[in-house]
């Protein structure tokens, strides 16, 4: 059984879709757990004598994980600029949506809906890196105010 080029594109069309709802979802997760971190070590860093070396790696780990979060936000954030889905209907007639959906320009959704796809797993993949760096600043800091550095 072989399929159409209408269905591939549709098949096509729900992937990217189902992709883009993946990433808004890891990234729910993990914005959740950088706030918990992030709540976690100013918690502990009031209730532990710091050293100045312990401050300036535990800052640094700190910074890298609002700047984790600040990825994550804008990875969701929404993109209305109108290109493709709901934000173009908007601006089209009933006829045209119709022209859309049922023309050929379901291959320039998925291409529009791709590129956003890469962006957010890009910013995602980012805000992961920034916040194992950012985790591995905060605990090499509490390993500091364990060791007793001065």
């Amino acid at each position: 059984m072989s399929t159409t080029p209408e269905q591939s594109l549709t098949a096509a069309h729900g992937e990217v879709r189902a992709e883009i709802a993946r990433t808004d979802n890891k990234t729910a997760l993990l914005l959740a757990f950088v706030g918990a971190v992030l709540a976690g070590a100013c918690t502990l860093a009031r209730a532990l004598p710091l050293t100045a070396p312990a401050c300036a790696v535990g800052g640094c780990g700190m910074a890298l994980l609002v700047a984790a979060a600040g990825l994550l936000l804008r990875s969701v954030r929404p993109n209305l600029k109108g290109g493709h889905g709901f934000p173009l209907w908007a601006t089209l007639t009933p006829e045209q949506i119709t022209d859309m959906v049922t023309g050929n320009d379901l291959a320039a959704d998925i291409a529009g809906l791709s590129r956003l796809a890469v962006a957010k797993f890009t910013g995602l993949r980012r805000a992961v890196d920034l916040t194992l760096a950012g985790g591995a600043l905060l605990t090499l800091a509490l390993l500091i105010v364990i060791g007793g550095a001065a």
